[in-house]
């Protein structure tokens, strides 16, 4: 894909496709199994927990893949930060967002020196893999302590019927994970202004659902004029 057609690139619109293509691929069963487990999930979610505008971001430390270190004072030296929440490496629809955001979000975020941060629970060893896939050139950080995803209360864990059956089916999330849990975050996109107040924040538990590139633009944009009317 070529640099000129980045701007006509939507997230959504490649999670649809994703999933079109899956409406001819799977079958009926498997159909009405991920739908059914969507909606239960947005049913389920307890919204009082998630992060919200106005919250204050307690210093962290995160392991990035390539072996360095994502501290938030560093990403808030010059301004705002972009956090993107996404389940593991080989996650399909994960795949599909974070290219959708390396198209349409990153270079965009890069040309404003805004740092986009793209944050899994699953250990680095075995995250490296999506970065290397696609050649992200945002950093890709694992939270092994889940310390960001439980401050943001965006985790959930599946009950024990489910995990018994992933498990029949050889799917055990704790070995894909790496680190000895079943608990993903769902999908979630906060901006952290450089006060550490988060400006915005976005939580889907359906995960064909994510935030819009544009709209993280839209929000960035005013705190970077913000950060000029103030001379910091």
């Amino acid at each position: 894909m070529t640099q000129t057609s980045t701007t006509q690139v939507t997230v959504q619109g490649l999670l649809d496709t994703l999933q079109a293509t899956r409406d001819v691929e799977w079958t009926a069963d498997q159909l009405r199994a991920s739908a059914t487990l969507r909606r239960s999930l947005e049913a389920e979610a307890d919204r009082a927990r998630f992060v919200k505008p106005g919250d204050l971001v307690q210093p962290f430390t995160l392991a990035e893949v390539d072996g360095s270190q994502v501290v938030l004072t560093d990403l808030l030296a010059d301004g705002p930060a972009v956090l993107i929440f996404f389940r593991f490496a080989d996650c399909p629809a994960c795949n599909t967002a974070l290219s959708g955001y390396h198209l349409a979000l990153a270079p965009h975020l890069r040309d404003l020196g805004v740092p986009l941060v793209a944050i899994s629970p699953q250990i680095p060893e075995k995250l490296v893999e999506i970065k290397k896939r696609h050649g992200f050139e945002f950093l890709v950080a694992s939270d092994l302590a889940y310390e960001l995803i439980d401050a943001f209360g965006i985790g959930f864990d599946p009950d024990d019927a489910s995990k018994r059956k992933s498990i029949e089916n050889g799917h055990d999330l704790s070995a894909v994970l790496g680190n000895g849990r079943w608990t993903l975050p769902y999908p979630t996109v906060v901006v952290i202004d450089r006060d550490r107040v988060v400006r915005f924040a976005d939580v889907h538990p359906n995960w064909m659902v994510r935030t819009e590139a544009t709209t993280v633009l839209d929000t960035v944009r005013p705190l970077l004029a913000e950060r000029v009317g103030s001379g910091r």
